[in-house]
């Protein structure tokens, strides 16, 4: 596993996602560059979670697999979405979420779960700095009532979420990826 990789990874593609949220925001709607982003990192972050799991084992433990494995799975549908819009010119969220019906509440629910789930593994594994866990948490919980919010709410809360990520990334990089976990494990057997 190259720790560097996916560290570089989780801050390149949540910063990629979060500039396609932002352009989304900014023109009201799908445009194909913006779906093009939106592709990019939603086809990366189940590469880069499972990274971010991977290089905190063993402390991370059977919530953070869970946590990943489902946050994974979410997004392989999540880009299957993206790709159902690039072809069917969907104008915009709503109308694909329309279209697409009860599959996106049903991903959206398990999204949110696994990534609380995985939120508090990483918090509490100590592998890496715990306010990222804890800020991948607080992105999930403002990401599920955000929809009640306006456009502009829902973007800031999807960016506290794209944050923990990166945050996951930037903390494993100044380590200068070396085994997060397995450091942290070893303090706690002393």
């Amino acid at each position: 596993m190259n720790s560097r990789l996916v560290a570089v990874s989780a801050i390149l593609f949540s910063a990629v996602y979060l500039l396609s949220d932002l352009i989304e925001l900014a023109q009201g709607g799908f445009s194909p560059f913006q779906l093009a982003l939106t592709y990019a990192a939603e086809a990366a972050l189940p590469l880069f979670v499972l990274g971010l799991y991977a290089v905190q084992r063993p402390a991370i433990g059977t919530l953070g697999l869970a946590g990943a494995v489902g946050y994974a799975y979410t997004y392989v549908f999540f880009t299957g979405t993206v790709l159902y819009a690039l072809v069917d010119h969907t104008p915009d969220w709503p109308t694909l979420s329309e279209r697409l019906g009860a599959w996106v509440g049903v991903h959206s629910v398990l999204m949110i779960v696994s990534g609380i789930a995985f939120g508090v593994a990483v918090a509490r594994a100590g592998a890496s700095s715990p306010w990222t866990g804890w800020l991948l948490v607080a992105g999930m919980i403002l990401y599920a009532v955000s929809p009640a919010l306006p456009d502009v709410a829902q973007v800031g809360a999807a960016g506290v979420r794209d944050l923990g990520f990166a945050s996951m990334g930037w903390t494993l990089l100044r380590n200068h990826g070396d085994r997060p976990a397995a450091a942290a494990h070893q303090l706690r057997a002393q």
